[in-house]
């Protein structure tokens, strides 16, 4: 994979070795995907350190291979996979880590493949069905830690994830029992939804666990808060990742469960949204309209389907001196629904020929990519910059200023 300094170094034509590896001597035809695996790690070890349990990441926001082993390096042991070809991959990749199947439903071949041939031996459910299913595929093994998933509100968070899955509470308290009688660890998980917005999504979800402990009066071995961990957007900057660790740390002190119980969180956006951003070149110019060589079937979904707004920036030297304005985009293919909205503030004078970077799409964005009407491109540029924004770098630059000199 070849290196680079910049997203500005890249755009600019001819480019240069660097570290003695020779890269393209033209600026970009086809999209390319910046990589900053410094950044992915930065976000582990801030996980690692200063969450008050167990992190594992959420496979599905990124599955790369690469960015596994970034991961894995920093510190992040346990892996959130949601079907057996994530499991097959992450066992593959790191054959070490500890794979929990965190999906509430789950075909009964693939909870017999995890278990028998991957070591898997954590599953959530959310019903008694699912239940009966993870018994007979295990063969009614004994060491099982089986996680019930509650429904949850999502009313704090940008993506809701509050309707597909999760016991209602008429349903809990059955449910927990039986799952007591059949585990070995009780867990207990939930999911506020995707980028929440204030900790008072987790305390809320919190309340929920307690009154459904005491409701059921088990011994509850594992508590997992899930994900929904946000990073920063334009129009979407959260309050820091610290006052998040220290609601649900209070939480889960007063809970009343085993003295001995864990602490368990899911965050992917949260580790890999800084791990990647796209260069895009402007193809044409109608009005505020830019046509772009990436969009709703590459990395840009989100940004066209639920109107997700990442941040931009022109890619020019010298920078341009016009005003900022908004714009929208739209992709490649021969389709109105490759449109993304945006808006997106780029300066006035953008034109074809431009190169722009967009920023964060490190979670989601290159999970999503398809090859749709022969569009696409998995050209890739390891970049030693910092992200467009980081919900990170101030904390390291903070603690390198508080650092005493003997």
């Amino acid at each position: 994979m070849h290196k680079h300094h910049s997203a500005l170094g890249l755009a600019a034509a001819p480019s240069t070795p660097v570290s003695g590896v020779e890269i393209a001597q033209s600026a970009p035809v086809e999209p390319v995907t910046l990589l900053r695996p410094h950044a992915a790690s930065r976000a582990a070890r801030f996980f690692v350190e200063k969450f008050p349990g167990r992190s594992m990441y959420a496979v599905k926001a990124n599955p790369s291979p690469d960015l596994l082993r970034v991961l894995w390096d920093s510190g992040i042991t346990h892996y959130d996979v949601a079907s057996i070809a994530e499991v097959r991959l992450v066992a593959r990749t790191l054959p070490d880590a500890t794979l929990c199947f965190m999906h509430p439903v789950k075909a009964e071949e693939a909870i017999r493949e995890a278990y028998d041939n991957h070591g898997v031996r954590v599953f959530s459910l959310d019903s008694l069905e699912e239940l009966a299913k993870i018994m007979r595929a295990t063969r009614d093994a004994a060491d099982l830690t089986l996680c019930v998933r509650l429904r949850v509100s999502s009313e704090h968070s940008k993506l809701s994830l509050a309707s597909k899955f999760g016991a209602a509470p008429g349903e809990t308290k059955e449910l927990l029992f039986a799952a007591r009688q059949a585990a070995d660890a009780l867990g207990i998980c939930f999911h506020v939804g995707s980028q929440a917005m204030t900790p008072e999504a987790y305390a809320q979800a919190m309340e929920r666990v307690r009154a459904a402990i005491v409701e059921a009066a088990v011994t509850v071995d594992v508590v997992d808060v899930g994900g929904g961990f946000p990073s920063s957007y334009p129009g979407m900057e959260p309050p820091p990742l610290e006052r998040y660790f220290e609601t649900i740390h209070r939480a889960f002190e007063s809970l009343p469960v085993s003295y001995s119980a864990e602490l368990w969180a899911e965050p992917g956006r949260a580790l890999c949204a800084e791990y990647s951003s796209l260069i895009v070149r402007v193809e044409k110019r109608r009005g505020d309209e830019l046509f772009i060589n990436d969009g709703a079937y590459g990395a840009l979904f989100d940004a066209a389907h639920i109107g997700w707004r990442f941040p931009v920036r022109l890619l020019r030297e010298p920078d341009s001196r016009a005003r900022d304005m908004a714009f929208s985009f739209y992709g490649p293919t021969c389709d109105d629904m490759d449109h993304m909205a945006g808006p997106f503030l780029l300066p006035a004078d953008t034109q074809a020929g431009d190169y722009i970077e967009i920023g964060m799409l490190g979670a989601y964005g290159c999970a999503m990519r398809t090859a749709f009407n022969g569009f696409g491109s998995n050209e890739a540029v390891v970049v030693d910059d910092e992200p467009m924004t980081s919900l990170y770098v101030p904390v390291e630059r903070e603690a390198a200023t508080n650092v005493v000199t003997l």
